[in-house]
């Protein structure tokens, strides 16, 4: 397996170019542009997914401890 797997993506002419406006913007490749959108999506992903666990877990019934309680040894 290769240390780095590749992906490859075929994009719409309008999204290709605005990747290119950004990757010259940033004097980056499109490459490392395309990576670190999919890095940023992939953190917002995972953001919404632990807000909507913590939103289950949020409500009136709760019955809450203080910081100092829970880590008493």
């Amino acid at each position: 397996t290769a240390k780095h797997p590749r992906l490859n993506v075929t994009l719409s002419p309008k999204h290709m170019g605005l990747l290119a406006v950004l990757a010259e913007k940033e004097q980056k490749s499109l490459s490392a542009i395309a990576l670190n959108l999919i890095e940023q999506a992939l953190e917002l992903q995972e953001d919404l997914y632990f807000s909507r666990i913590a939103a289950e877990r949020d409500k009136a019934s709760t019955r809450w401890i203080l910081h100092t309680d829970a880590w008493k040894s």
